[in-house]
Parts: C-alpha cells; sequence; structure tokens
C-alpha cells in the first residue's frame, strides 16, 4: 500500500507543478486552488508512504515521478522540446525509479 500512496503523491506533484504553471503567478484562482489542493495531498500521500518505505527512496521516487510527469506536461501542453538526449534522460530517470522500488526494502 506504501507504493500506491508514494504514486499518488507523485501524480499529485505532477499536478501541483501543472497548477502552478497555469495559475499565472496565483492570478488565475480556481488554478490557485487545485494547486493547494494538490500539494497537500502530495505531502499527506507522501508522508504516509515514508512511514513505510526508507525516507531517501520515498523521496527519490516522488521526485523521479514528478520530475518525468512535469517534463511530459511540459512537452504535451507547453511545446518543451523533446529531443532525443531529453527524452533519452527521462528513460533513465524511469528506470532509477524502478531501481529504486526493486532494491528496497520496508524498514
Amino acid at each position: 500500500m506504501a507504493w500506491l500512496y508514494l504514486v499518488l503523491a507523485g501524480l499529485f506533484e505532477v499536478g501541483f507543478t501543472t497548477s502552478l504553471k497555469f495559475s499565472n503567478n496565483f492570478q488565475h484562482k480556481p488554478w490557485a486552488v487545485a494547486f493547494l489542493v494538490s500539494i497537500t495531498l502530495s505531502f499527506v500521500f507522501l508522508n504516509k508512504a515514508i512511514q513505510t518505505i526508507p525516507l531517501g527512496t520515498g523521496y527519490a521516487v516522488w521526485t523521479g515521478i514528478g520530475a518525468v510527469g512535469t517534463a511530459v506536461v511540459g512537452i504535451v501542453f507547453f511545446k518543451e522540446p523533446s529531443d532525443f538526449w531529453r527524452l533519452f534522460f527521462l528513460v533513465l530517470l524511469i528506470g532509477s525509479i524502478l531501481g529504486l522500488k526493486l532494491v528496497s526494502k520496508p524498514h
């Protein structure tokens, strides 16, 4: 269950970074509210996850999911570059996240 919490925390991290962009410096109120809800849920789920998953692993996976997800949102919605090297390193990051999952033992 802790890994599900961690994935949810990472997805809500993508939600709060995306909402932050769409909020236009908190000028667009619905997106500002979405940011606050997403960041709160992200930290709530991260906190639940690290009760079982080691802190270093949990934090690395949380930021990794957030980084990959936010980069994909940037490519899809904000027309950010998607050249070979950027995609290559995103795939390496995904591999690192999966590797941490495979070698982690609950504490």
